[in-house]
């Protein structure tokens, strides 16, 4: 009797035990089929996720980097993630920066600011192996692999020659930078006092930082408005400058005492005021080409590639009546 109660009780076991089993089979086989779909099929490569953290998430100049980079993405494969900060803030560019190398991104893109932070902080993505191109502002030193942007140092000379042709080679200049501690403004200011250096009755009135805000830029530019003798020309080099010079000319001057304001790029208020002539000129950069150069400049590196250290991209003048002398290549 006992004999038979362990049998049954064995069997009652053995059963429950291939349901089981069946049960297992049958989960594995589910697992299977909803993963399949999502699988690279026909040998491909899993898509690379590169970050692109920009000076400021809706800055149309950055949504333009962002829009360029997005297209090469698509053409490589790749999953480009926009992120920055909503005003400008350097501290917070760090901290996206840092939270892209955290979350083993395969590839970073970021704007140099020059600070000893950000140097720091490309070099430990490049000990985690992520490469990270610098677009717009370089950042030197530091472990990246390429920049690609603007020859800054050309484009300041170019703002000089453009001074020069306005002025006849005579009279003063006040200098607007949005801050000396980014690569791209020190070299464009370098780049203009160089070029400025062959008209000796052309001389710098002084260099004022704006923080890249147009309410400092106009505070900035009645300094020089207020100078004896006055400034008759104020070169503006980052995006919001120009408009601020204007502000504050418009306060402080008559229409027919306007200075000669030369901005750098082309928002839609510089190209209004430029047409109406209240800007005689803008330097204006490739943002969109900049994009696509640096995703291009990561490609070729996770391939294992050469990359070249610099790939400058190209400047054009934008004055009325519109000439557009466009001036490529050259270094940054």
């Amino acid at each position: 009797m006992y004999g038979r109660k362990w049998g049954i009780g064995v069997l009652v076991l053995f059963i429950c035990f291939a349901l089981a089993l069946g049960l297992f089979f049958r989960s594995t086989a589910r697992i299977r089929d909803m993963v399949e779909p999502l699988a690279p099929h026909g040998g491909e490569a899993p898509r690379k996720r590169i970050v692109l953290v920009s000076q400021e998430l809706d800055n149309p100049y950055w949504r333009a980097v962002e829009e360029g980079a997005r297209a090469a993405g698509e053409e490589y494969g790749m999953d480009i993630e926009y992120t920055g900060p909503y005003r400008i803030n350097p501290e917070e560019q760090l901290r996206l920066l840092d939270q892209a190398i955290a979350s083993r991104a395969d590839g970073i893109l970021i704007q140099g600011t020059g600070d000893p932070g950000s140097r720091a902080l490309v070099s430990k993505a490049a000990e985690k192996g992520i490469p990270v191109v610098a677009v717009d502002a370089d950042e030197p030193d530091s472990g990246r692999v390429a920049y690609t942007g603007t020859d800054n140092e050309a484009a300041g000379a170019a703002m000089a020659e453009l001074v020069a042709e306005a002025s006849g080679g005579a009279g003063r200049v006040g200098i607007l930078a949005g801050t000396l501690r980014a690569d791209s403004q020190r070299l464009r200011v370098e780049g203009f006092r160089r070029a400025l250096a062959r008209y000796p009755e052309l001389t710098v009135a002084g260099v004022r930082t704006t923080d890249i805000s147009r309410l400092q830029a106009a505070n900035e530019a009645e300094v020089f408005l207020s100078m004896e003798p006055p400034v008759r020309f104020i070169v503006s080099f980052s995006s919001l400058d120009g408009l601020g010079a204007l502000d504050a000319a418009e306060r402080l001057r008559q229409p027919s005492e306007l200075p000669e304001i030369f901005a750098f790029d082309d928002l839609p208020d510089t190209v209004a005021a430029i047409s109406q002539g209240l800007i005689r000129a803008s330097v204006v950069q490739e943002p969109r080409q900049m994009g696509r150069e640096a995703v291009v400049l990561l490609q070729a590196r996770l391939n294992g590639q050469p990359v070249p250290e610099k790939r400058y991209t190209p400047i054009r003048i934008l004055q009325e009546p519109p000439t557009a002398v466009t001036k490529g290549g050259g270094r940054s």
